[in-house]
């Protein structure tokens, strides 16, 4: 499972998850993805099972990236414990992801097939997702109306 090699402080506060994600929440490495439309804690296991559930679909074929990495640490005390006595310890690693977050992108395969693997790994996650699909890069430069252009003359 995924988790840092090592962090700066062994235990963090919760902070907070509104607000879409700023940065991340476009295809950047493959041609498929999948997106999140609401925001939440996604664990380290969650992660795992969905990247499981996309590399079995695919037989070893395309490429995967995975756009999220769980490092916050969620403490938690032992069952029965009385109050008081400090921050519990750290139990697992999540990642806090915001709505429109990339969470996998895909790439080397056909769309159907990466509908369905990225179905069936949305399917292991906590929150709505959606799958989508890289625009096609446009080399042809807007031109307003009103404005002339002359291209290839001087």
């Amino acid at each position: 499972m995924l988790q840092p090699k090592r962090v700066k402080y062994r235990k963090s506060q919760r902070g907070k998850r509104k607000g879409a994600a700023q940065r991340g929440n476009t295809i950047a490495f493959g041609e498929y993805g999948l997106q999140a439309l609401e925001s939440a804690w996604i664990t380290a296991r969650q992660i795992e099972a969905a990247r499981r559930a996309i590399v079995h679909h695919l037989h070893r074929r395309g490429r995967i990236w995975i756009r999220i990495f769980p490092d916050k640490p969620v403490t938690s005390k032992p069952a029965e414990t009385r109050m008081g006595g400090g921050k519990g310890s750290t139990d697992h690693w999540v990642a806090v992801v915001r709505r429109e977050r990339m969470l996998f992108e895909i790439e080397g395969v056909d769309g159907t097939t990466a509908q369905e693997a990225i179905r069936l790994a949305a399917h292991k996650l906590p929150i709505q997702t959606k799958f989508v699909i890289r625009e096609k890069d446009i080399i042809a430069a807007a031109v307003d109306m009103n404005t002339e252009v002359a291209l290839g003359e001087n």
